[in-house]
């Protein structure tokens, strides 16, 4: 009688074992990197560049076109809008969210907010004035490193090795741009005090960090309303002045018409939906990923700028494109932890921290099910 092998017709148990692993491994990473919850953080950092986009197409317009340069002017409009709809809701709010208790305790710390973030809008576009586009896209990410340290020593965020490879990835992503830039000959805009422009640049971007570690921390303890309500009304006073102190004499010379006001309305309108969406998307992650979601911005308004200004196309701002998305999907995968102030009685291995909560929760659920499994 003829013996037949039983593994003659199926493979050995050892390829068959390497095959579960593989696919039990890719399992765990779609899992992991492709949750809901990833994904809707995914859309609203896009949605949060496309109004940054905006914003930069109208200013383009506005100087390329029609010779009008006065971002005050603009940022006055934006934090005018930010006063008649939040600050107003704060006048109508009851207890410790109404606008004369919070004015009473909290003043001189929102002016301090305040001025950050009307600095760090004027002195970004002013920057344009002096270097080139090149050096403000490399050195406006200079606003990440400091914003993770000072998310370190004041939300108590601890990163993991992940987030710093993320970090990493992101900004390969940038210079990836920056090079395809540079291949398109865009970087010829160059003003005329490089080193000036460059200070102006990193002194921003490190006020954008201060701006919006404030920002999480008010949204995530306080209130989003209370956040938007009091930038809104020192922004409109800081901002106020400073328009009348630098740039009467160019709004003063611009010819207005319906086009020039119609653009003006659009940068508002785009500025007022990005302060507004932001601090949602800070609810559910941390300001750290929504700054390397919207590193996208850029490029979105290049992509615009091949109808728009004629720009030229080259195939390494898709690959900038995808090193970003893949550097934001690898930090929003592995939430942060936060650790307990040192004063604090709450054991500090038990404190798991509030940033990308969603996340975590998702997580848990996850090892849970396998668990069981």
């Amino acid at each position: 009688m003829e013996v037949v092998s039983p593994s003659s017709g199926a493979p050995p148990p050892q390829a068959q074992g390497a095959r579960g692993a593989v696919a039990g491994l890719l399992r765990r990473i779609k899992g992991k990197l492709f949750t809901w919850n990833i994904l809707k953080t995914i859309a609203l950092g896009q949605m949060l560049s496309l109004c940054i986009c905006g914003t930069a197409i109208t200013s383009q317009y506005l100087a390329e076109k029609y010779k009008v340069n006065a971002p005050m002017l603009q940022g006055f409009i934006n934090y005018c809008l930010l006063l008649l709809t939040y600050t107003v809701m704060l006048v109508f709010q009851s207890g410790s969210d109404n606008l004369l208790y919070i004015l009473k305790r909290k003043w001189w710390k929102y002016i301090l907010l305040g001025l950050a973030d009307v600095e760090a809008n004027y002195l970004i576009i002013r920057a344009y004035q002096y270097t080139t586009l090149t050096s403000v896209q490399l050195l406006d990410c200079f606003g990440i490193p400091v914003l993770m340290a000072l998310s370190w020593f004041i939300l108590y965020a601890r990163y993991r090795v992940i987030h710093f490879i993320a970090v990493a990835v992101c900004l390969l992503g940038v210079g990836t741009m920056v090079g395809a830039d540079i291949l398109a000959g865009r970087e010829d805009s160059s003003g005329s005090d490089v080193l000036i422009g460059d200070i102006l640049v990193l002194l921003g971007a490190s006020l954008y960090a201060v701006s919006n570690v404030c920002e999480e921390y008010i949204v995530k303890k306080l209130s989003r309303q209370e956040f938007l309500g009091m930038v809104g009304l020192f922004g409109t006073i800081i901002s106020g002045i400073q328009l009348l102190l630098v740039e009467y004499k160019d709004i003063a010379n611009i010819h207005w018409d319906w086009k020039i006001a119609l653009l003006f309305v659009a940068f508002a309108i785009c500025m007022f939906c990005l302060y507004s969406f932001m601090p949602l998307v800070i609810q559910v992650t941390s300001a750290t990923s929504v700054n390397l979601g919207i590193l996208t911005a850029d490029l979105y308004s290049l992509f615009f700028g091949l109808f728009l200004f004629g720009y030229k196309f080259s195939g390494l701002y898709i690959l900038s494109f995808t090193i970003i998305m893949v550097g934001f999907i690898l930090f929003c995968s592995t939430p942060t932890r936060t650790a307990e102030p040192a004063e604090s009685s709450v054991p500090q291995v038990t404190s798991i921290g509030i940033d990308n909560l969603a996340l975590k929760l998702e997580e848990n659920l996850q090892e849970t099910h396998s668990a069981v499994l």
